[in-house]
């Protein structure tokens, strides 16, 4: 096998970690962070808050601050309870915003959520909406409210701004209408929720997205969510850990670069509110702590 070759072969897998040490994974992984990235899913909440409570802008310019020198994007998940503010503040600090409207099974609040939307991206702060997260998955909404609320998107803001649904990679092979809808796939592939060991992760997500993209038909795939937790119990072959979490950041990054890939990994900062919804792994997906010091 030729070297050029060869060196091809070991991209497809992983980075070599073999016999590093926590700190020279640290010294790697802050490398990679300085060099910068395309996205990071912005995390709002402070400790003792959560969703429902109201979001103030100085701990949003806070936290934007904090990882402004490492990202091109950021995401967010809701237009209410001061996330509206979040791609205003973004845009400040030259950071574009991939902006989420929250949709759930409350049809007062999912119409607040969609008009703010609308709102923020007639204002000029949206440069890609994304119309509920996880909705299918969840069994929230039918596929036809789905197509509906973005429907009335698309016909409400500028022609420029691409509109999309965000959910497991696998749902867009299913449901062929919404993936028809989007006029981009927005894709959550996380090989640890599937039981993946962290080994095989890489060439896990690589399928995850081959599988989105022959869904898409042709439209443009952006990963839109993945991480690995630092720490927590394990699910199957996936374990959370210090080490692991920071090799999957940077074959993550890595691949991104090499093959072009637009991802948004989650998450910026921990939050320990999510405990609840996934088990105690919830808290801890963060590249910086609780308390907005990097991990590594």
């Amino acid at each position: 096998m030729s070297s050029s070759r060869k060196e091809k072969y070991l991209a497809l897998a992983a980075l070599d970690y073999n016999g590093k040490t926590t700190k020279q994974l640290q010294k790697l992984c802050k490398k990679v962070l300085d060099a910068g990235m395309h996205g990071l899913c912005f995390s709002p909440y402070m400790e003792g808050q959560n969703p429902g409570d109201q979001i103030g802008e100085d701990q949003i310019r806070r936290r934007m601050e904090i990882i402004q020198p490492y990202t091109k994007w950021i995401r967010s998940f809701s237009c209410t309870e001061g996330n509206e503010l979040i791609p205003k503040i973004a845009r400040e600090f030259g950071i574009k915003s991939m902006v989420g409207a929250w949709l759930g099974d409350d049809p007062e609040i999912n119409a607040q959520e969609v008009e703010n939307l609308i709102t923020l991206a007639n204002e000029g702060y949206v440069d890609i909406a994304a119309v509920g997260n996880e909705v299918m998955l969840r069994g929230d909404l039918t596929e036809d409210e789905l197509l509906e609320k973005l429907d009335h998107v698309k016909k409400s803001i500028p022609k420029d701004i691409p509109v999309g649904y965000v959910d497991a990679y696998y749902e867009f092979a299913e449901r062929p209408r919404i993936t028809e809808a989007c006029d981009i796939v927005l894709a959550n592939c996380y090989p640890f929720w599937e039981g993946c060991d962290l080994d095989y992760s890489l060439l896990y997500m690589k399928d995850m997205y081959q599988r989105a993209l022959r869904a898409a038909n042709g439209k443009k795939v952006i990963i839109s969510e993945t991480g690995w937790p630092f720490q927590g119990t394990n699910l199957e072959g996936a374990y959370p850990s210090y080490e692991n979490a920071l090799k999957y950041f940077m074959n993550t990054q890595k691949w991104a670069e090499e093959d072009n890939i637009e991802v948004f990994y989650f998450s910026s900062f921990d939050e320990s509110w999510k405990v609840g919804a996934e088990g105690d792994v919830g808290a801890f997906w963060g590249l910086w702590d609780k308390d907005e010091k990097l991990k590594f």
